[in-house]
């Protein structure tokens, strides 16, 4: 087989040297060709030599086709796999520290609440731009995979505005069904699953091993296991009072409604620090700076070490080469896939993106009715479609009036911050990230006449309840294969021990 991908923004090493693995593991898919393109030349360089370096010693006749010019890189493409963030990590720090400012503390910030929604606004035009090269350039209906943030929003824009197919792909189904399976003692292969919702909303409504149903006795599975119960406090608080496990973990799900983050001296009593994902402030922010500083320091001893080995039994996790395989070859894989919902959950709006089960085969990607979602998850997601409705409309729009109503309506932003705070919060945002910002012109330059009067609300010098520096290259030269793994790992919080074990 012979067909061309694509990945955009594949200078991030964590997904495109794992996703390269699991694609040219397919015995089929030994002569594709492959393309890198990238808005960081230094990024491109070192990813393409790593992932050829890989490609050669596998003994396989591939070029990686690398190229800052975008257009190039998606000409006659088949497939493109989206691993972007507008904004790079600094504005990533803006969508963390402005919000602190007004007592927002957010762990991760890349989903939903301020950060989220931000984020989002870097992201949709940008994404709309890559789906009319896409349109003008690559094969006919070319499909987009979508693994950036804030997943809902990007892929509900491009769905909606960008006239191409975009799937979205996430790896939160899988980790918490590795959990769910832990806590009853089994493997998750023994355990199966319908996992239904939105995107770091998905809530796990049956679960069996060998036909029995398991779903009612899985907090007590949770409350009484001695890591979870440390490290899952606010999930299973949610569980225990929704009747739902979630798919998201603990600092994540912390973040999207307002109950767990909104005082600060409650915070520390709903997460624990011995991994950055149980809640920490800032806590992604902190481990992505350190894998990119980790990885451009360490990157001549990366090219010393083993190449990664395209074989079946190393393949991930990751949705994506599954289903380019199961569309190529026919071979029929499951997964859960973020797609238009158009009623396959019949209580959560048409026009919103749900992650459910599906299907792939030569025949295409198929979504089964689920029905209607127990009332009490439901009620929390469409909370949360609101808010994603409200920031894709915006950033499609270049409409601030709207993104504040989208801030207005975010749980945790709600839940801490007055209409007069949440007005000047945006305000900051907006002129914190112009340049990322083309659609935003006009109510940038009226935000910075507003913040330039001597009338501004207070603001708090807050460093969040449970901010960890910036490890060093020094610190982390004393741990190496952790940086490294911290560096290569798409998953940046696959191992979530506590603080105590």
């Amino acid at each position: 087989m012979t067909f061309k991908i694509a990945f955009i923004g594949a200078g991030s090493i964590g997904f495109t040297r794992g996703l390269l693995r699991d694609l040219l593991s397919v015995p089929e898919f030994q002569n594709i060709e492959v393309a890198f393109t990238d808005i960081s030349a230094q990024n491109l360089e070192m990813v393409t030599k790593l992932c050829q370096r890989d490609i050669d010693e596998n003994g396989l006749d591939i070029k990686i086709y690398a190229t800052q010019n975008r257009r190039e890189a998606l000409r006659n493409a088949r497939y493109i796999f989206s691993v972007v963030r507008i904004g790079g990590l600094e504005a990533f720090q803006h969508d963390v520290d402005i919000p602190l400012k007004y007592g927002v503390d957010q762990c991760v910030g890349d989903t939903l609440c301020a950060g989220g929604i931000m984020y989002g606004q870097r992201g949709i035009p940008e994404m709309l731009n890559i789906c009319k090269d896409i349109r003008e350039v690559a094969e006919p209906n070319a499909l987009l995979l979508n693994y950036a943030n804030p997943m809902a929003m990007l892929t509900w824009a491009c769905n909606k505005y960008g006239g191409v197919k975009t799937i979205g792909l996430c790896h939160g189904v899988q980790g918490g069904h590795r959990q769910i399976a832990k806590a009853f003692g089994l493997k998750k292969e023994e355990v199966d699953i319908i996992c239904a919702g939105i995107n770091h909303q998905t809530w796990y409504i049956s679960i069996k091993h060998n036909g029995e149903d398991l779903t009612g006795k899985l907090l007590e599975a949770f409350e009484n296991h001695p890591e979870f119960s440390a490290t899952e406090k606010v999930r299973i608080d949610m569980l225990r009072r929704f009747g739902y496990y979630s798919t998201e973990s603990n600092g994540h799900l912390s973040e999207y409604v307002p109950w767990y983050r909104k005082r600060p001296k409650e915070i520390n009593e709903w997460i624990d620090l011995g991994t950055w994902i149980n809640g920490e402030t800032g806590g992604y922010l902190r481990v992505c700076t350190e894998g990119r500083n980790w990885f451009k320091t360490d990157f001549p001893n990366w090219l010393k070490e083993p190449a990664m080995e395209y074989k079946q039994k190393n393949r991930g996790e990751e949705h994506g080469s599954y289903i380019i395989e199961a569309l190529e070859t026919g071979r029929v894989y499951r997964g859960h896939f973020n797609v238009v919902n158009n009623g396959v959950i019949a209580n959560l709006p048409d026009d919103a993106i749900i992650e459910a089960p599906g299907y792939v085969d030569r025949n295409g990607i198929s979504t089964p009715y689920i029905g209607e979602l127990p009332l009490g998850p439901a009620a929390v997601c469409n909370v949360s479609i609101s808010v994603q409705r409200l920031a894709v409309e915006a950033a499609a729009i270049g409409d601030d009036f709207l993104l504040r109503q989208a801030m207005m309506m975010d749980p945790l932003v709600g839940a801490v911050c007055n209409p007069k705070e949440i007005w000047q919060l945006v305000d900051e945002m907006l002129v914190a990230q112009a340049q990322w910002l083309p659609q935003y012109t006009e109510a940038i330059e009226k935000a910075k006449e507003k913040l330039s009067s001597d009338n501004l609300i207070p603001t708090k010098d807050y460093k969040g309840a449970a901010r960890l520096k910036v490890k060093s290259i020094e610190e982390m030269a004393q741990n190496k294969q952790a940086a490294r793994k911290n560096a290569g790992e798409s998953d940046k919080a696959i191992e979530r021990p506590s603080a105590t074990h």
